[in-house]
């Protein structure tokens, strides 16, 4: 029997996923290899490159953080996260760790002309105030960007394993720790309330095959969630491992949930 789970407001990193668990780093690399393409395709897409100094919140385990000074030659990254025991194991030049809580009242590490975000406010009640925070980081010109991520899976599509589990997740992490994506895709009109311009948005969705970084990070995370997806009664221990070998089956055709990213720049030279 699992014991009580925490009736929010937990936190991520505390009542989710916390670091200390053994794999956590590998669970969060394993999205990493799923997105990591896409958002670095992004970021040099909006002139990420050489004079930019950028600002990677909730930075993980730092892959986009050291791909912008490996691959866009970016010449500093201030990578901020609540805990910073992965960024701290793998130093890079130009990667500047910072642990501190973008809730804090006092967050403010100066100013970027690139303010990333990703996987973060999804997590994070306080959710439309942390966004205006991340916009007053920018320098005049410079750019924020936002990902985080939509659910593909709804009472549309045909029930399975897959989408009973994925649909307990969220569920799950919103009654434990306030995590709610249904919000998302409002994130352009979002960014142009902050009175940023060139406001625009994409959306990735990762192919779902068995074996495939996306299909293991899912199967992870839902092993890691599992109490709250099973206190939701949605699920019960039986179907979450049900759920989690049908990721690895050939007969298993669903949709991941994707990623929305969307972005706006300060008004002014940059």
């Amino acid at each position: 029997m699992h014991p009580p789970v925490p009736d929010g407001p937990g936190r991520y990193g505390e009542t989710a996923f916390p670091p200390g668990r053994e794999g956590e780093d590998e669970r969060i690399d394993l999205g990493a290899l799923a997105y990591d393409e896409f958002s670095l395709a992004r970021l040099r897409a909006l002139g990420a490159g050489p004079g930019w100094h950028c600002l990677d919140v909730g930075a993980g385990t730092g892959s986009v953080a050291r791909r912008l000074l490996g691959e866009l030659h970016v010449p500093s990254v201030l990578a901020v996260d609540r805990d910073v025991r992965f960024l701290a194991a793998d130093p890079h030049p130009g990667l500047e760790v910072l642990e501190a809580d973008l809730g804090d009242p006092g967050f403010d590490p100066g100013r970027f002309q690139l303010v990333h975000a990703r996987f973060v406010l999804m997590h994070l009640p306080a959710r439309r105030e942390l966004m205006a925070r991340l916009a007053g980081l920018l320098a005049p010109g410079g750019v924020l960007v936002l990902s985080d991520a939509v659910d593909l899976t709804s009472d549309a599509v045909p029930a399975s394993p897959y989408t009973v589990a994925m649909q307990a997740m969220w569920q799950g992490l919103r009654d434990t720790i306030g995590t709610d994506v249904t919000w998302v895709p409002r994130y352009p009109q979002l960014l142009h309330g902050l009175g940023l311009v060139s406001v625009a948005a994409e959306m990735y969705v990762p192919p779902l095959l068995p074996g495939s970084p996306i299909s293991r990070f899912w199967a992870g995370t839902w092993d890691r969630a599992r109490q709250a997806m099973t206190a939701t009664g949605l699920v019960d221990d039986a179907d979450v491992d049900e759920a989690i070998r049908s990721l690895g089956s050939p007969g298993c055709a669903a949709m991941s949930p994707g990623m929305i990213t969307a972005w706006g720049r300060r008004p002014g030279p940059g």
